[in-house]
């Protein structure tokens, strides 16, 4: 293991430490594989059933796109495990309500926003796939509230990489890790073939390399 490896996965404090059943650090590699992926949305999904009481209505809405699949096997899995609880899956587009328009266009291709019942008084989970600077989660909230005003809130992630920069807090964590900023952090989960399910902790790109143009010299004669 190289020092750096070691600084990236060093263990540091959970946002999620109150809950501490529901978080798995992430051990000495750079890549996740699809066995811990699916342990960890297991746990997910068991400490939802555990803290809604039966016969509760949920809303699990994947903040798209990266949080459309993960609402879809959460509820799911609620389904299998925990059929006294009515959990629907939908979809939250932000694309309107970003703070990095100018910087980051609305993609062509976009999942756009599908709730599948009335926000007004619903118990809503907000569903992503990677909490980082909590500016995500910002925009996820006015766009819900766009549509209503649900009676609560919660927030589950599948991977914590820390980085806050506004007071965002998962309520459910699935993995935490620590990542630098400049770091990303991949997640893939396919609709097609779980095994292939991966988070993968890439380097940053490194920025061009400027060559330098020298003018030819002149020579007088």
């Amino acid at each position: 293991m190289t020092d750096r490896t070691a600084r990236l996965f060093e263990k540091k404090p959970s946002l999620a430490s109150r809950q501490p059943s529901q978080t798995s650090l992430v051990g000495a590699s750079q890549t996740i594989g699809a066995g811990e992926i699916h342990t960890a949305i297991g746990r997910l999904a068991a400490a939802i059933a555990t803290r809604h009481a039966p016969g509760s209505r949920l809303l699990l809405l994947g903040i798209a796109n990266g949080g459309v699949e993960l609402a879809r096997r959460l509820a799911a899995s609620l389904a299998a495990s925990a059929p006294v609880l009515a959990a629907t899956p939908g979809t939250l587009d932000i694309s309107f309500h970003r703070d990095d328009l100018g910087r980051h266009p609305i993609p062509k291709e976009f999942a756009p926003t599908h709730i599948p019942a009335d926000v007004n008084g619903a118990n809503v989970i907000l569903v992503d796939d990677v909490l980082f600077t909590g500016r995500t989660i910002k925009a996820a909230l006015d766009e819900l509230f766009d549509h209503g005003r649900p009676a609560r809130v919660e927030l589950a992630v599948l991977v914590d990489r820390g980085g806050r920069l506004l007071p965002v807090a998962a309520d459910y964590t699935g993995l935490t890790l620590n990542a630098s900023p400049v770091e990303k952090v991949v997640v893939t989960l396919s609709d097609k073939s779980s095994p292939r399910d991966t988070v993968r902790v890439e380097p940053p790109t490194p920025a061009p390399s400027k060559s330098k143009i020298r003018s030819p010299k002149t020579k007088f004669s």
